[in-house]
């Protein structure tokens, strides 16, 4: 039986890809440090502690002495573990990197220096952060383009979509695909991507299958409800049940490719027992792009309430204005087409946040920590 190791993986995105793999013939160890900003003063929902054929190990994967312990006999490694967040990533630079890029790195060291290595696997999940602003067309006749990050001073305007840096004319956004070229916008998105050049570069010299998965926005049953930097879903819910108007920043049209976290899982399974030497960046999302406005409208009928949306024309330094991605790789590499839409994506998640305690709204105390850095206007 396989050990795949799961750093990372008492998290959203770990914790269900645990409950899935636990119907499969795998030996799990998760690696995990419970920190409170996910998991609260007291961690919830680890319903698979216990379960047969899974070990949890709590620890950082910073600390070299417990990853050497947890990587003993993994066949392979699933690396979830990170600091996220676009906005904390600003002012949060020296830990966003430690544990991203450092605690990649030492992984990948222990990998390196090893005399009994057995891991012949490494899943990456990584971000579409990392390609900044994108991919867009412009239609005055410069074709394919990928515009820089949207400056201060643009935004400060309310001038919110992309321009095209040779005429000045407006963008059509489009599907990123995995070789357009990597911009990252965030010290979140820097540090995404040095994990995804430390992963190629060692697992080719060490002979090690790799597959990067670049994300795009997760969401469903389990999501930290209590993180007020990550999660646009999870902290409208929290607003919604409080009764208390959402803000939507810009103008409320920017878009995001929402994939159901059950879609996250399975993926990774393929990853892991497809025969493929896989080497390469795929990305995982739904393929479809949907707004700000939209999104936030749908959640709040679905959770039974009016909807009370306010236009705030408030932004931040390092968010991007649309997103969607090319799914192309994900159906013919990994031959996986996601199953979960948004409707019933959001009905699900609708349902498991009414059985959870109402958290407190920690939204204005985070914008007041990124105003006060000069990062949102």
């Amino acid at each position: 039986m396989e050990t795949i190791l799961i750093t990372g993986g008492a998290g959203f995105i770990g914790s269900n890809l645990v409950r899935h793999l636990n119907q499969k013939a795998f030996r799990l160890r998760i690696l995990d440090t419970l920190t409170p900003q996910i998991h609260g003063a007291i961690p919830q929902g680890l319903d698979w502690l216990g379960e047969r054929n899974t070990e949890f190990i709590r620890g950082s994967v910073t600390d070299r002495r417990i990853v050497e312990t947890a990587l003993d006999g993994a066949t392979a490694v699933v690396h979830l573990a990170a600091e996220t967040g676009t906005g904390q990533s600003m002012y949060e630079v020296a830990r966003y990197n430690e544990v991203n890029s450092q605690g990649t790195a030492v992984l990948l060291d222990i990998l390196a220096n090893s005399n009994t290595r057995t891991v012949k696997r490494i899943v990456l999940t990584s971000s579409r952060s990392v390609y900044g602003e994108g991919a867009y067309v412009c239609d005055a006749g410069h074709g394919r383009v990928f515009p820089a990050s949207r400056p201060a001073e643009q935004l400060a305007r309310h001038e919110w979509d992309p321009i095209c840096h040779l005429c000045k004319q407006p963008l059509r956004a489009v599907a990123t695909v995995e070789t357009d070229p990597a911009r990252p916008a965030s010290i979140y998105a820097a540090t995404k991507y040095a994990q995804e050049d430390l992963v190629r570069v060692a697992s080719e010299s060490l002979g090690i299958n790799y597959a990067i998965l670049r994300l795009q926005n997760v969401y469903g049953e389990g999501q930290s409800l209590k993180n007020p930097y990550t999660g646009i879903l999870s902290i409208f819910s929290t607003k919604v049940r409080r009764g208390v108007q959402l803000g939507a920043f810009e103008d409320g049209l920017e878009t995001r490719d929402f994939v159901h976290v059950d879609d996250v899982a399975r993926s990774i399974h393929q990853c892991l027992i497809t025969s493929r030497q896989i080497n390469q960046v795929i990305n995982v999302g739904s393929g479809i792009a949907t707004n700000v406005l939209e999104i936030a409208t749908r959640l709040t009928a679905t959770l039974g309430s009016r909807p009370n949306i306010r236009v705030t024309a408030e932004y931040r330094l390092g968010d991007i204005r649309h997103n969607v991605a090319d799914i192309d790789r994900l159906r013919t590499i990994l031959e996986y087409e996601p199953r979960v839409g948004l409707t019933e994506g959001l009905e699900r998640f609708a349902q498991w946040v009414l059985t959870q305690p109402l958290p407190e709204d920690l939204l204005d105390r985070a914008n007041a920590e990124l105003r006060a850095r000069k990062l949102m206007g």
